[in-house]
């Protein structure tokens, strides 16, 4: 199916909204009926039909079909935050006595549902090196349920051969899970090469204007329906019809915002791997990423995001730099129209997040500012360390 059509237009029938060309809001919490008999039918299938907005509403309903298409999955369910498509995917899959295979450096709530959360519910857990498939294969265990993928990851970056662990975790009835925020899928479709389920948090890209979170699960028809019925009903976190008429809003211009900030970053970060005062860049498209073959494999281009490893002696140069950028906010997330940083100094007093990285490291996003002008900012600011 075509993307420009998916986002334009796929699920946006006209012709039941007065011609509306936006689709509309249904700010209601309930939907009526006119016979005891309607109303029984309509229960059986809530999660496609107007019965409770908790279950089905249809705004949203737009917008799953919107994404499970641009993910070429059967379905898609929408939650209020990235964080709870993680929590909600992960525990439609496992069980007390349950084992979890979990790539190294995830998104950090995942970390904390993966390593804090579930473990008291008698859910155990490895991570792994997500460079080698055989390093996955060695750390299944007979109770072994679930591999859990983020390729690339949102910090440094590593990916995985989403395709080879798919098929291997395929062979021993393991489901596969990827968190594809980072790519968006416009630039990498997860399903296409096997994997079980994707996720994103649509707060990113998906949205793209910073003013929505959201998250969503893309899959089977089978899996959404026994997560709808468990996970996403029981524990309630839904997005409300207003957000999601934000979200369709966002994607039409998600493919246009993915291929220019894509190819700023790409200008800015050859700008930065010559630079004398950085150490290192790490990007999925960059000349000197070891898994540069394996990104161009499975990704059609590289994000807007991006880290760099600044060549400083103490921490006072790092905070000299960020606070002397001019064109880019000092922010958590990614994936708007704004280009930001994140220094991981700042995670110095956080009793929310475990820094696992040095304190010279940045995380960098590139918006949908002018490269140029970006360039120069950073430029301005490295001459301050």
């Amino acid at each position: 199916m075509d993307t420009s059509y998916i986002l334009n237009h796929l699920g946006e029938d006209r012709d039941e909204y007065y011609g509306a060309v936006a689709p509309p809001v249904f700010q209601t919490t309930n939907f009526c009926f006119k016979t005891v008999s309607e109303m029984r039918e309509k229960l059986k299938h809530e999660l496609e039909t107007p019965f409770y907005t908790r279950g089905y509403n249809p705004t949203v309903a737009i917008l799953r079909k919107k994404l499970a298409a641009l993910e070429k999955a059967e379905d898609a369910l929408v939650f209020s935050s990235g964080s709870a498509a993680v929590a909600a995917a992960v525990m439609s899959v496992v069980k007390a006595g349950d084992h979890v295979v979990c790539v190294q450096k995830p998104y950090s709530w995942t970390n904390t549902l993966i390593s804090k959360y579930l473990v008291k519910y008698g859910v155990t857990h490895t991570y792994v090196n997500g460079a080698d498939v055989a390093n996955f294969q060695n750390a299944i265990q007979p109770n072994t349920k679930l591999i859990y993928l983020e390729s690339p990851n949102s910090l440094t970056f590593e990916l995985q051969d989403i395709e080879a662990i798919a098929t291997f975790a395929r062979s021993k009835n393991i489901t596969t899970i990827i968190d594809n925020s980072y790519c968006s899928p416009i630039n990498q479709t997860p399903i296409a090469l096997g994997v079980d389920m994707v996720l994103h948090s649509a707060t990113k890209y998906l949205n793209g204007h910073s003013d929505v979170m959201a998250g969503v699960v893309c899959g089977t028809k089978e899996r959404i329906m026994k997560m709808m019925a468990e996970e996403y009903m029981t524990l309630g976190s839904i997005i409300s019809a207003h957000h999601a008429a934000l979200i369709l809003r966002g994607l039409r211009t998600l493919e246009l915002r993915m291929n220019k900030s894509a190819e700023s970053a790409k200008k800015v970060t050859e700008y930065l791997e010559k630079h004398p005062k950085i150490t290192k860049v790490n990007y999925p498209f960059s000349a000197d990423n070891p898994q540069l073959a394996l990104a161009k494999k499975q990704m059609k281009q590289g994000g807007g995001l991006f880290s760099i490893v600044l060549k400083a002696e103490k921490v006072e140069q790092v905070e000299k730099f960020c606070d002397s950028l001019k064109y880019f906010l000092m922010a958590t997330s990614w994936g708007s129209y704004e280009s930001l940083i994140f220094p991981t100094c700042a995670l110095g007093a956080s009793k929310s997040f475990e820094n696992p990285l040095p304190w010279n490291f940045v995380r960098v996003y590139i918006g949908l500012e002018d490269a140029d002008l970006l360039i120069e900012d950073l430029k301005q600011a490295l001459e301050k360390i």
